[in-house]
């Protein structure tokens, strides 16, 4: 994963669109990238909105991250502002990086969650799914048996269990939705992590693997880069 150069960009992340960075320098990770590319600015409220020289899939799997940490977790994201533009690949390959962000995060993220609602079959199937279809399944069989725990909880006014087994609920139905719009990969991370630990580190490394199929971006200078976010404060 590129890093060690964040303190040099120097830009603080945020949640939302913005319509100009401002003099604190806060944007979305996507808005940041736009701006460090040399590209004019503007404002991201989805992938619609970003330049074709962005990968769909990628930078709308980072702009539901960007919105979903926690402050404190945001910063990770500055690793990946050189690395968004010109990542736009063909069709093919964006379908198997939406494809990739979905079988992982079934794979990788539900497992722990499940896990800690006492669902062990359910996590074992989910990390032992052999490709996507087998990963898809496993899921709604998640999604199922979440919901179905999360009403038994709320007649027993079990609400702490219940709120687990509503977070597995929909964290797994984001799975499935991942397969077709990788934004829901965001919000698997997103009902995980409020119960395990390292949830968003490790979502960041499915937003590193990702990048890593297809066109890579090409190399842009962090010096450049911190000129081109300093310029845009004023």
């Amino acid at each position: 994963m590129t890093a060690g150069f964040e303190h040099i960009l120097n830009w603080r992340l945020l949640p939302g669109s913005h319509a100009f960075p401002g003099p604190d320098g806060g944007t979305c990770i996507n808005e940041a990238a736009i701006v460090a590319a040399g590209l004019p600015y503007r404002a991201v409220t989805a992938s619609s909105d970003l330049p074709a020289c962005f990968s769909k899939p990628l930078a709308a799997y980072a702009l539901g991250l960007n919105d979903a940490m926690p402050d404190a977790e945001r910063p990770r994201l500055m690793a990946f502002v050189l690395r968004l533009s010109g990542s736009a690949d063909a069709p093919a390959v964006e379908a198997e990086r939406t494809r990739f962000l979905a079988e992982q995060s079934i794979r990788r993220i539900l497992p722990p969650l499940l896990d800690r609602a006492a669902m062990p079959d359910l996590a074992a199937r989910c990390e032992g799914a052999a490709g996507l279809e087998a990963a898809l399944a496993a899921a709604r069989a998640a999604a199922w048996r979440g919901g179905t725990a999360a009403d038994a909880a709320s007649r027993r006014r079990a609400w702490m269990a219940g709120a687990l087994a509503a977070s597995v609920g929909r964290a797994a139905t984001a799975a499935i939705a991942a397969a077709e719009d990788a934004r829901y990969a965001a919000e698997v991370a997103e009902g995980a992590a409020p119960f395990v630990p390292g949830t968003w580190a490790l979502a960041a490394t499915l937003l590193d693997e990702a990048l890593g199929i297809g066109r890579q971006a090409g190399a842009i200078a962090p010096a450049e880069a911190r000129d081109r976010l300093e310029a845009a404060r004023t």
